[in-house]
């Protein structure tokens, strides 16, 4: 009872974080997973090794000796054997109630089989080869990563009310209905994961990722009408000169955004989602290695500590990410403290409950800013009632943030000024050096609305001159800032070694290119998407808010076709701008216009009618 009341105080904390934030304060970052098998074994779980021997250690029903040949008797290790000649096998305690029995080849360097085994009744619990080794997150270990959110029955509900609200029944083949369900789709590649198919989850994840790759350019690159209508003439009004165009059959228009239920519904509905994500994270969820990591760069930060480099070992490569994914946790490490250890964690579950929050908060504004509340309470509920965000939530992992200040470069950019264009400058930083993928929105951030016309009448160069230069000294500023705690005590040249190093040759399953040894074919499309992050920064593309938000998906989707180690927590980074472009291209429901009577007919009413 004292564990969960220390816990039901993280939501009330993470909503003061939030406020502390808006008025001002440093937002923070998301956390990770001690209590999972997924990412570490604890201390009580390291295996000990046991010679071989026919009598059973103290407290033990089995010998070293049973232990190796029940392992000896799996068809999946004869096999692998027989590929390592001259291989052997070794017997370890497992705790207090199970054994493992690990192969190596000939050299004794290569783990290449593992079984563990329960002493009690002698029942095979794991058998691994290849890679899930390794990877114990490719075990598919019940809940390792979003715990109950993993199940069916949280599962498919939740996709039903991320979808049925944007069901439109007079068009029920509309593009809209596919594009949620390829959001959804990821959904079969998770249950693969979850089931320790890899070999079916990795290959699963690619189709929706490149049928949003297609569908973002699409929008990005397909300029609508109002854009390239032309002006009407000087000193003519626009309904006129539409009025005298000779009349044309009307054609069908595009689907308009038509919600089956009622925007207020929708509010409801975001609020109770968002109660029952808190309560989810606060009682059920866990805190995986991303999210430790954050609390651990936190305390560094907080008692002068060198930031990268002798981490500890249950983390050894947690200072793998930018400065600011520490540098956000601070206050919620400062608020909820840390023991020093992986246990639960309390200031990492904050974290990821006000970066949700926030998340929310800014799809909000964003949609009201594009076409007032009805559109920003659909953004904010598409969120809520996305499965795979309160599947980052529920792992508590930092991903949220990022798509978090991605959503805030969008918002600052859906202003006209230069106080919003160094916002976005500060906010591409933010995002950059959180984790590094978000760099590449820096050009498309920067050259942002140059093509716009001044309302002061400024000439265009000098214009845009002043913009580019904004954007980059308050990138450049921010960029600055956000190194100070690092470059005090660590050189560039250990940061660029212990991030960019690191990340780049770290090997993966988790992709085509990892799993299939498919390297050539993965440096060519990294090339293809740093090409095509600039493409979209300097070809003529759809120029308002909707545009940049598909550029900006686009652009995250490209990135993440192309790097080795990818995982279902990254779809936050492209759900967030993807769904703003999504919704954000479908026009309003029309309402019917006021009827306005002609001059004449205002002429000849009465009097008292015309003074009422």
């Amino acid at each position: 009872m004292a564990k969960l009341a220390h816990r039901a105080a993280l939501a009330g904390g993470a909503v003061l974080a939030l406020a502390l934030a808006l008025a001002g304060g440093v937002p923070a970052q998301a956390a990770t997973a001690a209590t999972t098998r997924s990412s570490a074994s604890t201390s009580a779980e390291a295996p000990i090794p046991e010679p071989a021997s026919t009598t059973p250690p103290p407290a033990h029903r089995l010998s070293s000796d049973q232990a190796l040949a029940i392992a000896g008797r799996l068809a999946k290790m004869r096999e692998v054997r027989r590929q390592y000649p001259g291989s052997f096998g070794d017997a370890y305690l497992k705790g207090a109630a199970q054994w493992q029995v690990s192969y190596f080849d000939k050299t004794g360097k290569k783990e290449i089989g593992l079984v563990v085994i329960d002493d009690l009744d002698g029942r095979v619990v794991e058998a691994w080869t290849g890679f899930q080794i390794a990877w114990t997150m490719a075990r598919g270990y019940p809940g390792a990563f979003g715990r109950h959110v993993n199940a069916l029955y949280v599962w498919l509900p939740l996709c039903a009310l991320f979808f049925v609200p944007f069901f439109n029944f007079r068009r029920p083949f509309s593009l809209l209905h596919l594009d949620l369900l390829a959001l959804l789709s990821f959904s079969v590649s998770l249950a693969f994961f979850n089931h320790a198919n890899i070999y079916a989850s990795v290959p699963l994840a690619y189709p929706p990722l490149l049928y949003l790759l297609a569908r973002m350019l699409w929008i990005a690159l397909r300029r609508p009408a109002s854009e390239l209508a032309p002006a009407p003439p000087a000193g003519e009004p626009f309904a006129a000169s539409r009025s005298a165009a000779p009349p044309r059959r009307a054609r069908r228009g595009p689907p308009q955004l038509r919600l089956l239920v009622p925007a207020r519904w929708l509010a409801l509905g975001v609020v109770f989602l968002l109660g029952f994500r808190i309560a989810l994270n606060v009682t059920d969820s866990n805190v995986i290695d991303v999210g430790y990591a954050g609390v651990i760069g936190a305390s560094k930060i907080v008692h002068g500590e060198a930031l990268y480099g002798h981490w500890p070992s249950d983390n050894e490569h947690g200072d793998t990410y930018g400065p600011f994914n520490y540098e956000a946790y601070v206050p919620f490490q400062q608020l909820f403290g840390w023991s020093g250890k992986w246990d639960d964690l309390p200031a990492a579950h904050a974290a990821a409950i006000f970066f949700d929050l926030l998340a929310t908060a800014l799809m909000f504004l964003l949609g009201r800013r594009l076409r007032g509340p009805t559109l920003g309470v659909a953004l904010a509920y598409a969120w809520v009632a996305c499965p795979f965000t309160l599947f980052a939530l529920e792992s508590n992992a930092n991903d949220t943030l990022v798509a978090a200040l991605v959503l805030l470069a969008l918002l600052c950019a859906s202003y006209r000024s230069q106080l919003a264009n160094a916002g976005r400058g500060v906010s591409a930083a933010l995002a950059g050096f959180t984790k590094f993928a978000p760099l590449a929105l820096a050009p498309l951030l920067a050259t942002h609305g140059l093509a716009a016309s001044s309302p002061q009448g400024e000439p265009p160069r000098a214009r845009r001159g002043r913009t580019l230069a904004v954007f980059a000294l308050a990138f450049a500023a921010a960029t600055a800032l956000l190194f100070v705690p690092a470059l005090g005590r660590d050189s560039i040249h250990q940061i660029y070694e212990r991030t960019i190093v690191y990340q780049s040759n770290r090997g993966s399953p988790f992709s085509v290119w990892g799993l299939y040894g498919l390297h050539g074919a993965e440096t060519a499309v990294e090339i293809a998407a740093v090409a095509l992050a600039v493409a979209l920064a300097l070809v003529p593309r759809r120029a308002d808010l909707v545009g940049l938000a598909a550029a900006c998906a686009a652009v995250i989707v490209a990135e993440q076709l192309g790097i080795e180690h990818w995982f279902y927590l990254y779809i936050p980074w492209f759900f967030a701008p993807a769904t703003v472009a999504l919704l954000g291209a479908l026009p309003a429901w029309p309402t019917p216009a006021p009827v306005v009577a002609s001059a004449p007919a205002r002429s000849s009413l009465p009097a008292v009618a015309a003074s009422s």
